[in-house]
């Protein structure tokens, strides 16, 4: 276990100077973070340090000049922050990014109920964790934008050692954090983790692929051994990959540079963005959505978290749809950067429905004469012209593609395959296999499994490939973009003997099994 740093000690342990700055402070510094804001820490890989309170510019300035540091944890918030920030304002942020920083917030909430930090602190509620979690969440998100701290920001919340022999304890840890993160991605933000290596991290490594669990985007993680490295012993290859870490090797001490001695810790920084929802994404929070129509007719987004589906987080896109037999979310058809809903009357009549910032606009006409066709599915741009095309398949089992073209329409149905007959629930994946052009995934009808249609320009190769999972009891089997973005993408469906939403998790050149995103989908249909 990690010896805690002074710094970090002094932000849990000290209240005696304890400064949290006042909503009413945070709106007034709204004006100033409104007209120029900044996502970080974006893309870094060095060094970077943390120090209790926020140094002023021009120690900020020599250390810049001098230091091998180019980044920085800053301390925006939280119950247990122990130390005054009178620099930390918008203006410094603006400052300090303008001369080359990235910065790192730290928020210090409520602790574990058995930490081993000792003198006065709040701690977790463990019978409400989770809505403390959220609550903090709410509050770092409001210190962010305050400070200019744009969306897609990564805020790493601060959790100190605690004991590994509470159940109870380590129970509402998972729970606090499962809040705070999904609150986060609610609001557009990233989740990070900082924790002691044998105790906070490794819960969320035992916690990370638990289906439901809305686990943390980036880990912070303390072991003292002076390695400079993001690689541990306890932190398998699987969790957290692709520069998404961030490691503490050393604790509390001073270093001087260009004659301002400043008392650190020393971390080293591996991280870059996330990869992007894509067009899944209806909401703009950076989390992949699903549509569904209501028995009403009505169009609705449920968002998503990365992890589970909130259906009493929604966005109306529109009514009238309940003359609509088929769905699907089009992509950017008509390239105005929002994501376009595509429907089919029951009279064959073919509907485009351009989407807004706040729901779908007046639809037009793209054709007559689909009412015959079926499995109308979104294919991402199978042909390469940076436009989204649609599949369907004829009465006859030939599959054919509508490619998407300039004003936001069709062209002419273009043959792509034969022997359809028995293939449905159709999906266009995204690039499952990472070769450059998006894929199909459907279910045969002989034995009710997955198997994926690898495509190429124009069409597929057809070549087939099994996914081994079982869609017998699936229907409105959808792609969701990347909807946890670990950079795979993902499928969705519902459950027919249940009514749940289901993910089914890309995960290289396979299919996770279904877990449950939400429950009361049965009168919810289609998907798309």
């Amino acid at each position: 276990m990690a010896v805690l740093s002074p710094a970090r000690r002094t932000a849990v342990g000290v209240l005696i100077a304890v400064v949290v700055v006042g909503l009413s402070s945070i709106v007034t510094r709204r004006a100033d973070a409104a007209a120029w804001s900044t996502v970080q820490p974006g893309a870094f890989t060095g060094y970077a340090f943390d120090a209790c309170t926020a140094p002023p510019d021009a120690s900020m300035r020599a250390w810049r000049a001098r230091s091998p540091y180019r980044a920085i944890g800053i301390y925006l918030g939280g119950v247990n922050r122990g130390c005054a920030q009178p620099e930390l304002t918008a203006d410094w942020v603006r400052q300090q990014v303008g001369a080359g920083w990235k910065l790192l917030p730290l928020y210090v909430g409520p602790q574990a109920t058995c930490t081993t930090i000792g003198g006065g602190r709040e701690l977790i509620d463990n019978a409400r964790a989770g809505t403390q979690g959220r609550i903090a969440a709410s509050d770092a998100v409001a210190r962010a934008v305050a400070l200019g701290l744009a969306r897609e920001s990564v805020i790493i919340y601060d959790m100190e050692a605690y004991r590994t022999d509470d159940p109870t304890c380590r129970r509402g840890v998972l729970d606090f954090l499962n809040g705070w993160t999904a609150r986060l991605h609610d609001n557009g933000y990233l989740s990070g983790f900082y924790s002691s290596v044998s105790s906070g991290v490794a819960d969320q490594v035992a916690n990370y692929a638990t289906p439901g669990y809305t686990r943390p985007d980036y880990v912070d993680f303390a072991r003292w051994d002076l390695q400079v490295t993001t690689a541990d012993p306890l932190i398998p290859a699987t969790a957290w990959p692709g520069k998404r870490r961030m490691k503490q090797y050393r604790g509390g001490h001073r270093e001087t540079y260009g004659g301002v001695t400043i008392n650190i810790d020393n971390d080293y920084v591996d991280f870059a963005p996330l990869p992007r929802a894509g067009a899944a994404d209806l909401s703009g929070n950076g989390w992949s959505d699903v549509l569904g129509r209501s028995p009403t007719g009505v169009l609705s987004a449920f968002l998503g978290n990365g992890s589970l589906v909130d259906n009493n987080q929604r966005r109306t896109l529109g009514a009238g749809f309940r003359t609509m037999n088929a769905i699907v979310r089009a992509g950017d058809l008509d390239r105005d950067g929002r994501a376009d809903v595509i429907a089919r009357q029951t009279n064959g009549d073919l509907w485009f429905h351009p989407g807004t910032s706040t729901g779908l606009g007046p639809r037009k006409r793209l054709t007559r004469g689909w009412r015959a066709l079926r499995e109308i599915t979104p294919m991402g741009d199978l042909t390469g012209d940076g436009r989204p095309d649609l599949l369907a398949v004829s009465p006859a089992g030939n599959l054919y593609l509508y490619a998407g073209q300039a004003g936001a329409k069709l062209a002419g149905a273009r043959l792509v395959g034969r022997g359809w007959s028995g293939r449905t629930e159709l999906a266009g994946a995204g690039d499952f296999d990472r070769d450059g052009f998006p894929d199909l995934i459907a279910r045969l009808a002989t034995d009710g499994r997955l198997y994926l249609w690898p495509g190429r320009r124009g069409g597929f190769t057809g070549r087939r490939v099994a996914l081994n999972v079982s869609a017998a009891d699936l229907r409105d089997l959808v792609g969701v973009g990347d909807f946890d973005r670990d950079g795979y993408p993902d499928l969705a469906a519902v459950r027919k003997t249940t009514g749940h939403l289901v993910l089914l998790a890309g995960a290289g050149s396979r299919l996770r099994a279904p877990f449950q995103l939400a429950a009361g989908y049965g009168g919810i249909s289609p998907l798309a």
